[in-house]
């Protein structure tokens, strides 16, 4: 069921499975929404309570068009609010890409609401001078009203070459999931630009973490999720064959499979 909570600032749209099994928060993708977990929810609905978001600035939620309103730490209050209102003390947090970020900076803020962790194609690094120069020109994109145009653009980024070829309706589904307003995109670019590096933290995650990678990500490849996997003592690590920077969605059995069994031996 999709349900809304109102915050001082923005209301906050997300699902929730409900039922009495142990809570798993699912953070979406940037540029994405909470309905990319579907496949996950539908499939793991009768064994746990899924909770997903649409974050600040991307499905149904308010958009602010003020981009200093967007940061890793904005959105995570906002997860920590959104619990709270569930009473949900802990719960396993799964963040894919921007999602990641995300989770990194929940831990920062508060080790005990993670019960455990899913870092799925992102990275500990912040972005390098090149990167933060390619958002910035993305966001002069989505300004001069060409947002669509990026949207598209970020399927062939985001998606395995294999998906684009012989998966096109994988590829229209992602290409709608994106369809945000356009003060989302240049906020959650802000955002992604300024966050901090995480790389120092992961020696001190101390929670059940696995983490997981499409073996065709182009943008957090394999070796960017090793170094999580090194990183963060007693972590597992999947590739998982044929899916790009999007796994869930790409390979929704396979990351169901890999994300249901870790959650199983909690």
């Amino acid at each position: 069921r999709m349900a809304v909570l109102p915050l001082d600032d923005v209301e906050i749209h997300y699902e929730d499975s409900g039922g009495s099994g142990a809570p798993v928060l699912l953070v979406h993708a940037f540029p994405l929404s909470g309905a990319m977990w579907r496949p996950q929810i539908d499939a793991l609905r009768d064994r746990f309570r899924l909770v997903a978001p649409d974050l600040m600035g991307f499905g149904s939620s308010s958009a602010p068009r003020d981009p200093g309103a967007y940061s890793m730490a904005a959105y995570a209050a906002h997860l920590e609010a959104l619990l709270a209102h569930l009473s949900i003390p802990r719960a396993v947090v799964v963040g894919l890409s921007m999602g990641g970020y995300i989770a990194f900076e929940l831990l920062r803020r508060g080790r005990a609401g993670t019960a455990a962790l899913v870092l799925a194609d992102t990275r500990a690094e912040a972005d390098t001078p090149e990167g933060a120069h390619k958002r910035s020109d993305q966001q002069r994109r989505v300004l001069g009203g060409d947002v669509a145009g990026l949207a598209d653009d970020l399927v062939k980024a985001l998606l395995s070459p294999r998906t684009l070829e012989l998966r096109p309706e994988v590829a229209a589904r992602a290409r709608a999931l994106m369809d945000g307003p356009p003060p989302g995109y240049v906020g959650a670019l802000e955002a992604l630009k300024r966050r901090p590096d995480s790389t120092a933290d992961l020696a001190a995650i101390d929670v059940p973490t696995l983490v997981v990678v499409g073996e065709d990500d182009a943008v957090t490849p394999v070796d960017a999720a090793r170094r999580l996997h090194d990183g963060i003592a007693g972590s597992r690590l999947a590739v998982l064959p044929g899916a790009g920077h999007l796994s869930s969605l790409e390979a929704p059995d396979a990351f169901t499979d890999v994300l249901g069994g870790f959650l199983q031996s909690l």
